[in-house]
């Protein structure tokens, strides 16, 4: 076959005089039925291999609902005293209701965090397991990719290969990349990522990708491709996200705690958020760093071996997820049936389901991950979240369930209908607020009373209760601001006590003003899917460029509108209601500002150079994080990232042999049925007299069916560049 090359020497994915080896290991299938979700019996539950070691923590649970319950009652028994000056109307029982919804979300993670701060108090909230001295298991490290960055992710696994060879345990671990990928440049370079990461790791690091003609079922499909057909060659798979990174030590960690625990399905770790430096994505950083232990330590503790799965830096035993995740469509149309998009909550609760232990190991230093760079990136992601959690709600009725799974989905759904019920509070506040003011009470109704029905409230008394809730609201981050004061070491690192306590100030104050914003971003996601609109699967933004500020005042305009109806109406009311309402007047009048200095790099790195927001972890910077960087660096300079998917393989005919070795078989096609595109992409390639018209002619979608399609690529191949045509004619 005669392939037209450049001048240039093109890249060497593949040496020629290196055999090619297979991207994939020979296939070693498992079955993962669909779990029934209406049928469920005792007998369908796995005998406990180490009953002795399944402690269930009844004391901290008993510690989480008294509190929880206590406080529940203090508040609504306070509220009721506000309203019930004079009687209660029907507007101030559904305040003192909506009141009572809301209340129960912030003490129930009051609670929870008085078990985290005693399980960590004088102790370090972070650190280094010991490793084991030999490991009995194979783990498979699985990275799902979406439309993702290819050096960014490639460097990442890459540098975590390293570190576990570094260690001497590299015989135990296999690496997969598995790409869902619907851009065809992208996947390409996700292929030129994939031979120069196992150039440079060498061949003693077993390294494969796959790449999927069509992403069925979305994530949990990818995962469930690979345990389907690749499953039986491994005892346990660590899951990654596409900003995942782990330590070696962690890894291994996770595998020897996997091997000390035969009941063990599923062990998650607590991510901490690095490598970020807008403004919003720092916020989330020094919170996740410095709130995140306790927290995560406070669920961990009472969630026992009965804990959820947040679909990433988490090891899952592979039998377990077989035999137990194995996940159905839902009935009816999107947004509330069809695919489960929030899969990891719903795996989590079937694998505990048949038995297994799901928990948490929050302590182990060494898991982390990013987060999106600014409020209108997080209310992106949040969207689809949205959708996910909400579709629980067709779960809660799911047969065999342990309770505190149905407590696992019921939270992820209040975590998006608190904002609705927290705007109702507030309106409901201003109706009755309205009504106090400009319209005739009804002193004596059509019922006996020997008082009269005055519609006030005891303002002293609401003053106090507004007071107790917001320092309920802040504990939680109060605890574990001590806790990490306590640790001197995390302490210094950090900036110190001063610039530590700044930085909380900062937090709490940023984060008091971006919540009303987010509210309702969180209420129009949860109205648009209560109105049977389905969210889409973008890939999620991950570098730290700012957006637009034409995109973020159109996103904006109508939150800062709201912001100035509600702040003159509650002047018209009282200004004493104004002052009352001001934490939320102030986020919505400074909606847009807030949403364009939360995804600005300069704001973010100005508070770095100060040593505010800052985390250990900037200080000391985890060689884990270093050796990504590095490692990515390097693949993005031998030209991973940007990539005609085209000419790449059109002046490369080592690369082009090595992607016709990686494509699957090809489907057979039934006779007589046409594929549009297909048809369209072949006759575009027989008409090109070279690379540069075919390139222009093609659509996105033809390029991708050129790719798979063994027979396009070598019309493709038998292009000259542009030019050539004409010279050979003339």
């Amino acid at each position: 076959m005669d392939r037209m090359t450049t001048d240039a020497e093109p890249l060497r994915a593949t040496p020629p005089e290196t055999p090619f080896t297979p991207a994939l290991p020979p296939e070693r299938p498992v079955e993962m039925p669909a779990q029934p979700l209406k049928s469920w019996s005792r007998d369908q539950v796995r005998p406990r291999a180490n009953p002795a070691g399944w402690r269930t923590p009844v004391f901290s649970r008993l510690v989480v609902a008294a509190v929880t319950l206590a406080t529940v009652a203090v508040g609504a028994s306070q509220m009721y005293r506000v309203v019930e000056v004079g009687g209660v109307t029907v507007l101030e029982w559904a305040l003192l209701v909506l009141f009572v919804i809301n209340f129960s979300w912030i003490a129930l993670a009051f609670a929870s965090s008085i078990v985290g701060f005693g399980a960590l108090f004088g102790r370090a909230a972070l650190q280094q397991p010991d490793l084991p001295p030999s490991l009995a298991s194979r783990t498979a490290v699985v990275m799902p990719i979406y439309n993702e960055q290819p050096s960014r992710v490639f460097g990442a696994v890459g540098a975590v290969a390293e570190d576990i060879r570094r260690l001497g345990f590299n015989p135990h671990f296999d690496y997969f990349l598995l790409s869902d990928t619907t851009d065809p440049d992208v996947w390409i370079a996700e292929e030129k990522a994939f031979l120069l990461l196992r150039e440079q790791l060498g061949p003693d690091i077993n390294l494969y990708y796959r790449h999927r003609a069509k992403n069925h079922r979305r994530k949990a499909g990818n995962i469930e491709d690979f345990v389907t057909r690749w499953g039986g060659a491994y005892d346990h798979m660590l899951i990654f996200d596409a900003d995942s990174l782990m330590t070696g030590h962690a890894v291994i960690a996770l595998a020897s705690a996997m091997e000390n625990d035969p009941d063990a399905g599923v062990i998650q770790t607590l991510p901490l958020v690095i490598n970020r430096n807008t403004l919003f994505a720092r916020l989330q950083q020094f919170a996740s760093r410095v709130y995140g232990p306790v927290i995560a330590a406070g669920i961990s503790v009472w969630y026992g071996r009965d804990g959820n799965y947040w679909g990433h830096n988490a090891i899952i035993r592979v039998q377990a997820f077989a035999e137990g995740a194995g996940l159905p469509d839902l009935p009816g149309k999107p947004p509330f049936g069809g695919l489960i998009l929030s899969h990891d909550f719903v795996e989590a609760a079937l694998i505990r389901r048949k038995g297994w232990a799901v928990y948490m190991l929050p302590r182990i230093e060494g898991s982390y991950e990013e987060s999106p760079p600014s409020l209108i990136d997080v209310g992106q992601r949040d969207r689809r979240w949205c959708q996910g959690n909400l579709q629980h709600t067709a779960l809660l009725t799911t047969r065999g369930l342990h309770p505190l799974s149905r407590h696992h989905f019921l939270n992820g759904i209040f975590s998006y209908l608190a904002s609705p019920f927290w705007m109702f509070m507030l309106l409901c506040g201003l109706a009755l607020a309205l009504q106090a003011n400009f319209i005739r009470p009804e002193y004596f109704t059509d019922e006996f009373s020997l008082f009269p029905a005055w519609p006030r409230f005891d303002a002293e008394r609401a003053l106090q209760l507004f007071g107790a809730t917001m320092a309920i609201l802040i504990a939680p981050k109060l605890f574990g601001l001590i806790i990490h004061l306590m640790d001197g070491p995390a302490r210094r690192a950090g900036g110190g006590f001063f610039r530590i306590i700044i930085s909380a100030v900062i937090e709490i104050v940023m984060s008091s003003l971006i919540a009303p914003v987010m509210m309702l971003v969180q209420s129009g996601s949860v109205f648009q899917i209560l109105l049977g609109q389905a969210t889409g699967w973008n890939p999620q933004r991950r570098d730290d460029g700012s957006i637009p500020f034409s995109d973020i005042v159109r996103r904006h305009r109508w939150h800062t509108v709201l912001g100035v109806v509600t702040l003159i109406t509650a002047l018209m009311i009282a200004p004493s209601l104004a002052g009352w309402m001001s934490p939320t007047i102030a986020g919505l009048l400074m909606a847009i500002p807030l949403s364009f200095l939360s995804g600005h790099l300069g704001s973010g790195l100005a508070l770095k150079r100060l040593g505010l927001l800052l985390i250990p972890e900037e200080t000391h910077t985890p060689e884990i994080a270093t050796l990504a960087r590095e490692s990515g660096r390097k693949l993005a300079a031998a030209g991973s990232d940007d990539v005609d998917g085209l000419a790449a393989l059109h002046d490369d005919p080592a690369f082009f042999e090595a992607h016709e070795r990686m494509l699957p078989p090809a489907p057979r096609r039934p006779r007589g049925a046409i594929e549009a595109d297909r048809v369209m992409a072949g006759a575009k390639l027989s008409e090109a007299e070279t690379l540069a018209e075919a390139q222009s002619w093609l659509t996105p979608k033809e390029r991708t069916v050129v790719l798979h399609d063994r027979a396009l690529l070598d019309l493709l191949a038998r292009l000259p560049r542009a030019g050539t045509a004409a010279a050979e004619r003339a």
